[in-house]
């Protein structure tokens, strides 16, 4: 039987990048002996490092190092070299539609209809108006589903070194913390992904928990400015901008749980079976039901009834959660704690 080699694309954020490591470990396991390929950003790729279901990585660039007709077909050639035979974008991009045609990847299966997935003789997958409403894990699956894979475990995963986990613990040991003891993380930052919280709400939450917790407020690295925020706190909390995606993964595995809005930081904690307490907005296209962390203990806070109502900006974006209180997140950290 001839060895199956399966490419999965995936070239956005974060937390889609994560919840796509259900179908990557759902696809090794339903064809034994397979090659699995995943194609992503440079930013995300450290996201996959270590993953046993990966053979390899591909990264790709369009606006840097792999831009413009040169670097498109310096991309093509590599997945012509890989011989994939299958090839699924649970985010198509027409740049990758054309990319796996012209590599000679037979069988290419994306989400929609559109008119380049026509002409690139694009299979598709219909997220049918998101009727009824899944999980985003749920609808990356339908396109391993729709080449044999039987699983519905959508449990996300990433992993860490043990030596990774050592830096973290000397970390934080080096600056003061007792690991023993209950480590709160914060993470007050999303850059207009999400609805959130401003970063005066986060202070106030900072300020009722550090007597009582220790603290570790991630500020960055793509959220640089907010540590000016939490300057005053900078004797009793950890206000740390992490240098990338593999630093911040370490401290994440290192706290008691994590307060976060619908972010990449909130995906990796539930990566990482870390408890989150997440801010979360009820809308279809930010709901929990389609956005929220999976495997993990999770505490989901939404706006009180009739806020969305009355009072919603009409930009989920811009919405700063007004009726999400302080003490309702104090409530959810102390049940987490507790338990």
């Amino acid at each position: 039987m001839n060895q199956r080699r399966i490419l999965i694309i995936r070239p956005d954020r974060i937390g889609d990048v994560i919840l796509t490591t259900p179908l990557i470990k759902a696809v090794k396991r339903s064809f034994p002996g397979s090659f699995v390929g995943v194609m992503v950003s440079s930013y995300t790729a450290p996201l996959l490092d270590g993953n046993p279901h990966i053979d390899v990585i591909i990264t790709d660039d369009p606006e840097g190092k792999d831009a413009g007709k040169s670097g498109f077909w310096k991309q093509v050639m590599t997945l012509r070299k890989y011989k994939f035979d299958t090839g699924l974008m649970p985010l198509p991009r027409e740049r990758h539609a054309w990319m796996m045609l012209l590599a000679g990847i037979r069988t290419r299966i994306g989400v929609g209809g559109k008119i380049y997935q026509i002409l690139t003789g694009t299979k598709s997958v219909s997220r049918n108006k998101y009727i009824p409403l899944r999980h985003e894990a749920d609808y990356v699956m339908d396109l391993g589903r729709r080449i044999g894979v039987t699983t519905d475990e959508l449990i996300p995963e990433v992993f860490l070194t043990d030596e990774e986990r050592r830096e973290a613990k000397t970390f934080f040991e080096e600056r003061g913390i007792n690991l023993s003891k209950p480590l709160v993380g914060l993470n007050p930052g999303s850059k207009g992904s999400s609805p959130n919280w401003p970063p005066e709400k986060y202070v106030q939450l900072a300020e009722q928990l550090v007597d009582n917790v220790q603290l570790f407020i991630n500020v960055g690295p793509k959220n640089s400015g907010l540590e000016k925020y939490f300057a005053h706190l900078n004797t009793k909390a950890i206000v740390h901008i992490p240098n990338d995606i593999r630093e911040l993964m370490r401290l994440v595995s290192q706290v008691s749980v994590l307060v976060a809005p619908s972010t990449g930081t909130l995906h990796i904690a539930a990566a990482l079976k870390i408890p989150t307490v997440a801010l979360f907005c009820p809308l279809t296209a930010c709901s929990p039901q389609l956005w929220g962390p999976l495997g993990n203990t999770a505490e989901i806070i939404l706006p009180p009834e009739g806020y969305c109502q009355h009072r919603c900006p009409g930009n989920p974006k811009i919405c700063p959660f007004e009726d999400i209180t302080v003490s309702m997140v104090v409530e959810r950290i102390n049940k987490i704690l507790k338990n």
